[in-house]
């Protein structure tokens, strides 16, 4: 039978196959953490017609039953169906989101000047097998051929030597031992028959407030074999880092908490890995990028102390713990590495973002603006780098946004208002129909309708200016795009503008107090590094009409992408790169914005398009005043 996927394609369902399985053997990717037991209710679906076959609705509340919703992994066909993927339920097995400018990374690593050097090496070692004369033990044995092949100064875990005796006998005295090595010391990982988890891969993982992306990494070319992306599952306990750090502490949910975003990001490697045909054993080492909370949460540490004066974390630089410990389906005695954290509400998604722009490298005076749930700025050079956070909230990764998602296939990313018409102009990532509408969309919809008088420098709507504005569950909302066969409409609210306001307010209040705090003014910047999962390309002219970034020329800007992930994809594949972020962490210095004073005046002074003092921005004023 046939089963069709709103928006997308059609496709041939086995009999007594799941919706799950079928949707999986065509390359669409849904969240289940449980393998398909029905225990995690993530794998949703929505029934618009035909009829299913609904073996356990888990837990699925009453509401969503009545709404046709279902757990793909409980349900075959009855007959022909129709349906649609919620956003949330999707994993997104590639994608524009996480690559942005960094579209050969390969390459990109080798413009540092730095050898291909992963955390985990490996070496192939031919051990004599014992006799009645040469009578070592095993694993003395073993310590003499790492010797002589110079390895010395080798420790062993206690896991590795309980395998230790079989290993060697089954293996014929030929194996491969993978291991760490940290200054004079190396540390054995694990054993491997010759022939045994031959290929070498590596993940990459960015722990966002919001979105959760993966890299798969060949460790021995550098090249991507895969992306994956998905929601992070603690947005169910709170949109922010605030929320999640009061529901670990006072709710008792810590646990909690690290199960949900484990569960996300063993989904995406257990997608990524069996789409590939890759065994777990096979992933020689980890690298997580994260803000402060979301690093704590990963690693199970209470995150409490981070929103209690003085603002002190449990740890900046991570021991480098093992696969085992992390949760991780990966090889148990893998290493993962946390990437460096500079203070409470700066993490190690800005030191890596900071290595992936390689702003640190440079004599010129640049400013590095992270666009995410937690907004976070730097200001310097290769001498000094300062830095802050501003909580933006998560509306430009798609969070509490009606119609809002990541920049993934299906999301508006573009639009443009005719001016005499007043009809928008969309533009759709993958060029599929549009689902929904991604930061960049959202961007040049409120510019669009503020050139355009549909709304004024408060965000608010003119009814009158425009049949598209109408009165919606919200209020006020202006429809963007309207697809009758599939009964969807993409509108922006009333609510879902104040949202952006406040969000951009609060991004541009930080980078002012933060510039004012090392005694510059923003004409002295030589390079702006925009960061963020934005889409294909950032507008700089509508951001900057929007309020959210400095005036300041056009050429000045980079938009760089998810350079969280690209920086813990460089320290993945190259010890050199791992230490130079350690120190781009140990010479940034940490201003506490909560501490400043006048955060709240300029914020409150940025909560218009583009802001109440117009002499900040002279370009948008003197096309406010030729329009």
């Amino acid at each position: 039978m046939q089963l069709q996927i709103t928006g997308e394609s059609t496709i041939n369902v086995n009999d007594e196959e799941t919706i799950y399985d079928a949707l999986k053997r065509n390359g669409i990717y849904l969240v289940a953490p449980c393998g398909g037991k029905s225990t995690c209710g993530k794998c949703k679906v929505k029934i618009l017609d035909g009829k299913a076959d609904c073996k356990s609705y888990g837990r699925l509340q009453q509401r969503e039953r009545l709404e046709g919703v279902v757990l793909s992994c409980q349900s075959t066909l009855k007959t022909p169906l129709s349906i649609e993927i919620p956003k949330q339920s999707r994993l997104v097995l590639g994608g524009k989101i996480a690559v942005s400018i960094f579209k050969d990374t390969t390459a990109y690593l080798k413009s540092y000047n730095v050898e291909i050097d992963p955390i985990v090496k490996r070496s192939f070692l031919q051990l004599p097998p014992p006799t009645i004369s040469d009578n070592l033990s095993d694993l003395e044995r073993l310590k003499r051929a790492l010797s002589d092949n110079g390895l010395g100064q080798m420790r062993f875990s206690y896991e590795l030597v309980t395998g230790i005796s079989d290993t060697l006998r089954e293996a014929n005295w030929s194996i491969t031992l993978s291991y760490t090595q940290h200054g004079d010391f190396s540390e054995a990982l694990s054993l491997f028959l010759a022939d045994e988890c031959s290929r070498r891969y590596g993940l990459a993982i960015d722990i966002g407030t919001t979105t959760v992306v993966v890299y798969l990494v060949d460790l021995i070319s550098g090249e991507i074999i895969d992306i994956g992306s998905t929601y992070n599952s603690q947005t169910r306990y709170g949109d922010d880092v605030i929320t999640r750090i009061v529901f670990a502490t006072e709710g008792g949910g810590l646990n909690d908490l690290r199960q949900a975003v484990t569960e996300d990001i063993n989904t995406l490697v257990e997608s990524l890995t069996d789409k590939h045909h890759i065994n777990s054993c096979e992933i020689d080492a980890a690298v997580i990028s994260g803000n402060t909370t979301m690093s704590q949460i990963f690693w199970g540490l209470n995150p409490g102390s981070i929103r209690e004066e003085p603002y002190i974390p449990t740890v900046n630089y991570f021991p480098l713990w093992r696969g085992a410990v992390s949760g991780l389906k990966i090889n148990p005695q893998s290493p993962v590495y946390t990437s460096p954290c500079v203070a409470s509400y700066v993490g190690g998604d800005i030191t890596t973002g900071i290595l992936a722009s390689k702003m640190h490298r440079n004599s010129e005076i640049s400013l590095f603006m992270d666009i995410g749930t937690n907004a976070e700025v730097a200001i310097g050079n290769n001498e000094w780098i300062m830095t802050a956070a501003c909580s933006a909230g998560p509306c430009f990764e798609g969070g509490g946004i009606k119609h809002g998602m990541r920049a993934t296939a299906g999301a508006i990313e573009s639009i443009k208002i005719d001016p005499a018409t007043l009809e928008p102009i969309i533009e759709v990532i993958g060029g599929v129909p549009p689902m929904g509408i991604c930061g960049s969309g959202m961007i040049d919809a409120i510019t669009e309708m503020f050139k355009t008088g549909i709304i004024n420098q408060k965000g608010l709507f003119n009814p009158k200016k425009s049949e598209r504005i109408r009165e919606g569950e919200e209020g006020l909302e202006y429809l963007i795009h309207s697809d009758a066969a599939a009964s969807r409409d993409i509108v922006l609210t009333k609510v879902d503008i104040e949202n952006l306001i406040r969000a951009k307010a609060a991004i541009f209040a930080g980078v002012s107090l933060l510039v004012n705090e090392v005694g510059l003014t923003l004409d002295v910047i030589d390079r702006v590094y925009v960061a963020g999962g934005f889409g294909n390309s950032l507008n700089v002219a509508k951001t900057v009409m929007l309020g959210m970034i400095p005036d300041l020329p056009e050429e000045k800007y980079t938009f760089l992408g998810n350079t969280s992930i690209i920086g813990a994809y460089l320290a993945l594949m190259s010890d050199t790169l791992r230490v130079e972020l350690e120190e781009i962490c140990s010479k940034m210095t940490y201003v506490e914005l909560s501490v400043v004073g006048g955060y709240m005046d300029e914020y409150m002074s940025a909560m218009f398009i583009p802001h109440t003092d117009m002499s900040k921005f002279p370009t948008v004023a003197a096309a406010m005043l030729g329009g």
